[in-house]
């Protein structure tokens, strides 16, 4: 299929320095970067090339898979455990930059070439120290993103101050202002991808609600306010215990350990009507020791309709994983911790109607409807829940978010 008319344009007009391609999800940003990057590896100047994103793994997914599907496995050949790829004959060096250390991790290096994906989700500090190393002549830098809070570094930064803006519609913009940077900005949104079904994109359109749908479908720059799960609907969502359905799966438990903070677990199962279910919780609220709360735990698990395939613990409850592995629990996996990355998904099942609660789950049921957005952390350009009377969102998060891989094959959802 050839590529769209908006796509063409930024092929054919290419910035000295930056390119940037932003927008809403699905809409193409990643091919044209693929397409753009590709051309640079066989075009570009000798040097050290660089590829970065939030970690090593979803460089590797997002964009070094994409590539072997189109180039093949010989001529895209993925070295596991060195942190380098071979991109057509030339070593790439794949970075994960999820902290604020991870500037380090370039410091002193001298680039020819450098692509970042999802580069909202990485430090300032790293896209500064990344940009100070393309020194040698010819370099460029690529990078995607979707859209964050209207004060995210990203576009305050470096976005705003682009030489050449193409809009959402299409639109032509060219900046006057001696200080913009040689960057140019393509904001795509579905529309801008051809490949795309039509009910895909209507699929895709109605799993985003509120904030989600202005950032990720819209391509808007939006403030995250008000509540996390604004569809959030107890006479939609929540269903009581008798009247569930047969079960197929267990998948998990997600738990968020507490010691002078309550402890929530919650189990998240599949119905037989291929929805998703939390159907039980426990919640332990005077902050025993690890022991004591092991033995609750336990106990608790014994009573659920069948045992679940994963235990998903909050990564920083060290101990607490050691002794339930002592007592004899050993399908123990670190919950995953990207927060945005859980509270999206945990949106789009609830927009979806693919998500419900059993009202056995009161502190959960109680808790959502308060889930909401930091305003001092809005103030700094971040997005970040209130941190109070969350925990057992929390483990909701853990329990959906490590296990999709799991659940998504079962769910008819573009998410």
């Amino acid at each position: 299929m050839p590529l769209p008319k908006k796509a063409l344009h930024a092929l054919a007009n290419p910035s000295p320095s930056i390119e940037a391609y932003e927008g809403s999800v699905r809409s193409g940003k990643t091919i044209l970067t693929i397409i753009d990057w590709i051309r640079f590896i066989r075009n570009g100047p000798a040097g050290t090339l660089a590829m970065c994103g939030r970690t090593e793994r979803t460089v590797i997914n997002n964009i070094i898979i994409p590539m072997q599907e189109m180039l093949g496995r010989k001529r895209v050949q993925i070295k596991y455990g060195t942190g380098t790829a071979v991109i057509l004959g030339r070593e790439v060096h794949l970075y994960g930059a999820n902290n604020e250390q991870a500037r380090t991790k370039i410091q002193g290096l001298t680039l020819a070439g450098a692509l970042v994906d999802e580069a909202g989700t990485l430090p300032e500090s790293f896209m500064q120290m990344l940009y100070s190393r393309l020194s040698v002549i010819g370099a460029k830098l690529w990078l995607t993103a979707n859209p964050e809070g209207p004060q995210h570094w990203l576009k305050t930064k470096w976005l705003d101050r682009a030489r050449l803006w193409i809009d959402k519609h299409g639109l032509e913009h060219w900046s006057d202002d001696p200080n913009a940077m040689d960057l140019h900005r393509y904001t795509f949104v579905l529309e801008d991808n051809p490949a795309l079904p039509p009910d895909y994109v209507e699929r895709i359109k109605r799993a985003y609600t509120g904030m989600w749908r202005k950032r990720y479908i819209d391509a808007e720059w939006v403030v995250a306010e008000g509540a996390v799960y604004s569809s959030w609907d107890p006479t939609e969502h929540v269903v009581a215990h008798d009247e569930l359905p047969r079960l197929q799966r267990v998948f998990s438990v997600g738990l968020d350990h507490g010691t002078t903070n309550p402890t929530a677990a919650l189990a998240l199962a599949l119905g037989e009507d291929d929805l998703l279910y939390v159907v039980d919780e426990l919640r332990i609220e005077d902050g025993p020791s690890d022991g004591v709360m092991s033995g609750r735990l336990r106990t608790w698990l014994r009573r659920l309709p069948m045992a679940p395939e994963w235990l998903v613990i909050d990564p920083a409850a060290a101990s607490f994983k050691v002794k339930v592995a002592e007592d004899g629990i050993t399908n123990v996996m670190n919950g995953e911790n990207d927060v945005l990355y859980g509270i999206r998904t945990v949106s789009s099942l609830l927009e979806a109607g693919q998500l419900r609660i059993s009202d056995r789950c009161h502190a959960l049921i109680t808790e959502i409807p308060g889930y909401a957005w930091s305003p001092k952390a809005t103030e700094k350009g971040l997005d970040a829940p209130i941190k109070a009377n969350d925990h057992s969102c929390d483990a909701l998060r853990y329990a959906i978010a490590t296990t999709e891989t799991l659940w998504r094959p079962y769910l008819d959802a573009p998410t």
